[in-house]
């Protein structure tokens, strides 16, 4: 009897220790994933049986879960398939996605669940808790595997402290030093070509995901700790930073989701730019009537230095020339102006600058049909924040650019939450700057329009960054998770050998059109707009063509592009298409192919290189003409050319 008893409990244990396998299939069924719970959860993504990428130790370290002895124990399992049509409020690349995928939730006995998603497109997964008290996560673990010498592009920090505008990194996976901090999006290049993006979405009172180097073939995953105490000095662009940590990365509730790990999958650049799984990914919108959000282009003050000619006052921060920015997005339909850094003093946003009636600019704009956006330092407004946004609702104010949060802890993603909020309640947009990548708060508050979190126009101002093969990583890498505020569009061009730094009168790396292109090719339904009026009214022909570009696109399409070299996007708004072709700084001949057009016949107008543009950036030619659907169209693209064009039925 006792020797029974003994054998039952053997098999009962063996049993109970042996792996647990599921098998998840994406809809087309070219995407497998294989799951395992045994001592540990992984995931096997493999693409006609060969393996992509593996997911291993997904844990949340916290102390009802980690130390249960329930841990591995499955309670029950969850399968569901979903085909749908998502209409997005803001229309920031299409006005219909395509939200198709097959879910198996793995609930256990230690009261949380593990969550997989399997898209076309890649694979998501994310964990729910479900504790009636509070938890602390101590770590998040996750380990990443590719293949030997697979790449990647990346941005990393020295610290948690970033601002998210370092220049991207290309190294084999070996290289990336042990260590090493890497945000996200993160481009990985597989060596028969295809990628692996890996980001996040639906980041919510939960520190961002940072990946952390080996020097070998896989990457863990990092987080920022929870902040425990703050810097007070200094001046007001630095002040908030942490200065001490906890041990742990956050506090939360204890019934909760927390945030889509995401590993999206591309044979080719074009799926990098279609890819909506971040969008996909997030919660749906908490506006309950968003139609009063209202994308379009901004002027702003900042950049251009008030560089303003032929007037008959001094030019600066003061509300004759606030009038003067105004007029002109009267007359060309551009939506905002912004006043931005030197409003008003750094650490007080309720007294504008001597000069600078505000109550008398806002009602001038309201009257000319143009809508103001102030700047202001995110520590500050939270200083303020009461005060400041009554204030600014009593002006009249449209929107905020917040700007110099610099962190993506688990106290600042909750601030961006509610900026995002209080501002809907305001009915004012957004625009986030020192900000970090896009991870879906656009979709809950389709007021958050766009973001920075890259290297931009701006450090033309004093380094050579934000160079024609920069441009050609953005669309890859960057504008994957979310729009972005490049600031495109300036008159003021320069060849590789002309470029100077120049902080007081900035210039634009690549060509006349190809800085207008990038105006097509990057994704933002606030589009910021770099030069003064006085830049725009003496270029006439081509800040006209500018007018004509929407913000706001029912279809995007990648027509032909390589990462770091050249990229060729149509974007469509109704019936008409907008063509955008960028290169490096080599020169080249692109053959495009309009069969993506409707059969019938088409106008064609194009700013193109003109042909000392190599030698003189400024150099464009505006030309005219038709096709047919079908045509193949010669591109020739100077060193750091470009090519834009408005493509439109002939009725």
């Amino acid at each position: 009897m006792k020797k029974s008893i003994l054998f039952f409990l053997s098999v009962f244990f063996c049993c109970n220790s042996s792996a647990q396998k599921y098998e998840l299939l994406s809809p087309d069924r070219k995407l497998k994933a294989e799951i395992e719970i045994n001592r540990g959860i992984s995931a096997d993504l493999k693409r006609n049986e060969a393996r992509i990428v593996k997911l291993s130790n997904l844990e949340l370290e916290t102390g009802c879960i980690t130390q249960s002895g329930f841990r591995y124990k499955i309670k029950k399992t969850n399968r569901e398939s979903v085909n749908e049509i998502v209409r997005p409020e803001i229309r920031e690349k299409a006005s219909e996605l395509v939200n198709a995928y097959n879910e198996l939730e793995i609930r256990f006995r230690a009261d949380y669940s593990v969550t997989f998603r399997l898209f076309n497109e890649g694979l998501a997964y994310r964990f729910t808790t479900f504790s009636k008290d509070s938890l602390i996560i101590k770590k998040e673990n996750l380990e990443i595997s590719l293949g030997e010498n697979d790449s990647a592009r990346f941005q990393s920090s020295k610290s948690f402290n970033s601002s998210y505008e370092t220049p991207y990194e290309h190294k084999k996976l070996n290289d990336i030093e042990q260590g090493q901090l890497c945000n996200l999006p993160f481009l990985v290049q597989k060596q028969d070509g295809s990628f692996v993006m890996i980001t996040e979405a639906d980041l919510y009172n939960y520190p961002g995901l940072w990946l952390r180097g080996t020097a070998g073939e896989h990457l863990e995953a990092a987080n920022p700790p929870f902040p425990e105490a703050f810097s007070s000095t200094g001046n007001a662009y630095v002040q908030g930073q942490v200065s001490e940590t906890s041990d742990y990365i956050a506090s939360v509730s204890g019934t909760r989701t927390y945030p889509w790990r995401i590993f999206a999958i591309a044979g080719a650049e074009e799926g990098l730019v279609s890819n909506s799984m971040v969008y996909l990914l997030a919660t749906p919108c908490a506006i309950e009537d968003p139609s009063w959000i209202r994308p379009g282009v901004v002027m702003f003050d900042w950049w251009a230095k008030h560089n303003i000619y032929g007037v008959d006052f001094r030019s600066g921060i003061n509300t004759e020339t606030a009038k003067y920015f105004i007029d002109f997005c009267a007359k060309h339909g551009f939506r905002y102006f912004l006043f931005d850094d030197g409003w008003c003093p750094r650490d007080n946003l309720l007294e504008p600058v001597p000069g600078l009636n505000m109550e008398e600019v806002t009602a001038y704009a309201s009257s000319k049909g143009v809508d103001i956006m102030l700047w202001v330092i995110w520590r500050t407004l939270e200083k303020q924040w009461a005060e400041a946004f009554s204030l600014f609702e009593s002006w009249g104010i449209k929107g905020i650019k917040v700007d110099f949060m610099n962190r993506d802890d688990q106290v600042m993603v909750e601030f961006y939450e509610r900026v995002a909020r209080m501002a809907g309640e305001k009915k004012m947009v957004v625009n986030f700057h020192g900000a970090y990548k896009p991870c879906g708060l656009r979709r809950k508050y389709p007021n958050v329009l766009t973001r920075e979190g890259l290297i931009e126009y701006e450090y033309n101002g004093w380094t050579d960054e934000a160079d024609p093969e920069h441009h050609n990583l953005l669309p890859y890498i960057r504008m994957f998770a979310g729009p972005m505020d490049y600031i495109p569009g300036s008159m003021r061009n320069s060849t590789k050998d002309n470029f100077r730094a120049v902080g007081d009168y900035p210039m634009e790396q690549g060509t006349r059109a190809h800085s207008m292109a990038l105006f097509v090719i990057l994704n933002s339904p606030m589009t910021m707009l770099p030069d003064s009026p006085s830049d725009y009214y003496r270029e006439k022909e081509c800040a006209g063509f500018l007018t004509k570009i929407p913000v706001e696109w029912d279809e995007t399409r990648l027509l032909k592009g390589k990462i770091a070299e050249y990229t060729v996007i149509a974007r469509r708004s109704g019936d008409n298409w907008y063509i955008g072709a960028i290169t490096n700084w080599n020169s080249r001949e692109i053959d495009l192919d309009t069969k993506f057009l409707n059969p019938g016949k088409y106008r064609i107008e194009a700013i193109t290189d003109g042909i000392n543009s190599d030698k003189r950036a400024e150099d464009y030619r505006k030309i005219q003409m038709e096709c047919e659907a079908g045509d193949i169209l010669k591109l020739r693209l100077a060193s750091g050319g470009g090519w834009v064009a408005e493509i439109t039925p002939v009725r």
